[in-house]
């Protein structure tokens, strides 16, 4: 195999067909490992080529960014947040690498933003710091949503332009179409950006519910016709991937969440995504049907539905909504708070609901709490523990685990291949997901009848060549993960990270000492403190007769280097500690000559 080529190769033509009733093949094992290993920048991009440059969202869910080059001009599609994990202590936001193309700025012809979740606009604010005035390309609703974080950051606001589903425009070399699609949010488009090198097609998140609550569908008669004048690379949302069959209709939620509401007695907390309009749409309708009144907890929760109210895309009778002093003074049978928190993020609502440190919204027992989201892989953990937390007090926790209370925004094997089969393209990249979810989009494109040769597996910074009908890896281009923690920016290496986490997690030991210079004798110490460990300090004790043993050792008339005398106090007690205690903590040792 081609070291340049990461395709879905050695596949028996017999498995590609659909209804050969054999397994998928196995096409992807060890190739995307074997083939990044060995892969270079790329070289310059050929004359009539256009070039893919993922810098976030492939390998993981979130921080969503694309870019597209071609004739020496940049297009940008979304720019997006991931949300620190637990081992990740301190971490706001990670953004994706724009270090690639920070350089060629003046370049970008435009950005455009398929849909408003934080994972597709959070970093947009970050992106324009470089150049505040990349004109942005997305629907009434989506740049609604970006316009605040630009005031925010104190960005301008000019280069906002609306588009819907229908619009064509030319953004630089690029012949802009967009379509619309289906998802937990209103107003979401893919683009079918029309170039002389071929035409690619981006589905942005997107689902095929039959029965969606706005009426709008998924365009597959745009699709299709896109199919019918060449797709030849097709950008394929993976989220779901691996989850057989369709996705639920949205509009089957609202039944469920009115039963739920009416078998509570105490108040409820309903906690969802901050801009997942129609799920907050089906919460409002459940509480009117029901008596109770709603209020928004959380300033994103907030700022959102106010916005979606004022664009039409959310419908909420008079007098409904009561601002959070208002609702406390209804009984509890009359309460809905609709939070933020949904993911078990430590600092919004639901979460400071759940150790009691919220300043407004106390849990009784008899509350229940309801959980209208999806769980994003790598916070199960902070989840479960806000479940355990809130059970703890008394609630009554509705999930997607013992009700359906949520349905996901993102298209399922079926609707893939429903849509592999209307668009028929040439080349197919998978797109946002993790590794898992980007090889079972690949196999069920196999499964249609896509040449192995044709499905692309590229990971964040792999870069896809198309040229001639034939997409191709490239290369490799930087793609760290950006840490924001508080005002700093990139600032966060892992190695501090690691540092956070062996605090959090062993512990920090300090060891002072005051040295001779003349004599290397030993002065006063070793005092040793330790900071985060269960044990008391008395019980390093025996330790020190061989810490000052090692000083002394180490220590030579006439001065010696502190660091060599450091390093002999922390290689002792970090043994020693190892041993008797089963720990690994920070050592700090500190000594000082007179």
């Amino acid at each position: 195999m081609a070291p340049d080529r990461a395709k879905c190769e050695g596949a028996d033509p017999s498995d590609m067909a659909p209804d050969s009733g054999k397994a998928a093949p196995t096409w992807h094992t060890g190739i995307m490992k074997s083939l990044y290993e060995n892969l270079s920048e790329p070289a310059p991009l050929e004359e009539g080529a256009l070039r893919v440059i993922p810098l976030g969202g492939l390998g993981e869910v979130g921080r969503n960014m694309n870019v597209l080059e071609y004739r020496g001009k940049l297009l940008v599609v979304d720019c997006g947040v991931l949300f620190p994990e637990e081992t990740q202590p301190g971490v706001d936001l990670i953004l994706p690498d724009f270090s690639w193309i920070e350089d060629r700025m003046d370049d970008v012809v435009g950005l455009v933003l398929t849909h408003g979740h934080e994972d597709h606009i959070g970093a947009v604010p970050y992106l324009l710091k470089l150049r505040n005035d990349i004109p942005i390309y997305g629907s009434d609703l989506t740049l609604a949503f970006v316009a605040p974080k630009l005031r925010e950051h104190r960005l301008p606001e000019p280069g906002l332009n609306v588009v819907a589903e229908g619009d064509r425009l030319t953004v630089g070399p690029f012949d802009l179409e967009f379509v619309s699609v289906t998802h937990s949010i209103p107003d979401a488009l893919a683009v079918f950006v029309r170039s002389d090198a071929g035409n690619v097609l981006i589905t942005g998140d997107f689902k095929m519910d039959q029965l969606p609550l706005d009426r709008r569908l998924t365009d597959l008669r745009a699709f299709a016709r896109m199919g019918e004048e060449g797709v030849d690379l097709f950008m394929v949302d993976s989220t779901n991937a691996l989850v057989p069959g369709f996705i639920t209709p949205e509009r089957e939620i609202g039944p469920v969440l009115d039963q739920v509401f009416g078998e509570a007695a105490g108040q409820i907390v309903v906690a969802s995504f901050a801009s997942h309009v129609h799920r907050v749409q089906q919460v409002i309708n459940a509480a009117a049907h029901h008596g109770r009144r709603v209020t928004f907890v959380g300033r994103s929760m907030e700022r959102n539905m106010r916005i979606a109210e004022e664009k039409g895309y959310l419908s909420i009778p008079d007098g409904l909504i009561v601002d959070l002093k208002g609702i406390g003074e209804l009984p509890p049978s009359q309460r809905v708070y609709m939070a933020t928190g949904s993911q078990g993020e430590p600092m919004a609502a639901l979460s400071r609901m759940s150790v009691g440190s919220h300043r407004t919204v106390t849990i009784e027992p008899g509350d229940m709490v309801v959980l209208a989201s999806s769980l994003i892989p790598g916070n199960e953990n902070s989840v479960y523990r806000v479940i355990n937390d809130l059970t703890r007090l008394g609630a009554r926790v509705v999930s997607k685990e013992n009700a359906k209370v949520h349905v996901s925004g993102h298209a399922s094997a079926g609707e893939l291949i429903y849509c592999y089969n209307i668009v028929q393209p040439k080349n197919v990249m998978p797109i946002h997901g993790e590794v898992r979810h980007l090889v079972g989009n690949g196999q069920l494109a196999v499964k249609t009848g896509i040449d192995p040769q044709n499905v692309v597996l590229a990971e964040d910074g792999v870069t896809v060549d198309l040229k001639d009908g034939v997409a191709r890896v490239s290369g490799i281009v930087p793609c760290e993960y950006v840490y924001v923690d508080g005002r700093s920016i990139g600032e966060i290496s892992e190695d501090e990270l690691e540092t956070r986490r062996t605090l959090g997690s062993e512990g920090f030991i300090s060891i002072f000492a005051v040295v001779e210079r003349d004599s290397g004798m030993v002065l006063a110490g070793p005092e040793i403190r330790a900071f985060g460990m269960a044990e008391d300090d008395s019980v390093f004790e025996e330790i020190l007769p061989d810490v000052a043993q090692a000083l002394k050792d180490a220590a030579a008339p006439g001065g010696q280097d502190p660091y060599v005398l450091q390093q002999a106090m922390r290689r002792v007690i970090g043994r020693w500690v190892a041993r008797r205690l089963r720990r690994r903590p920070m050592i700090v040792p500190v000594v000082t000559e007179q």
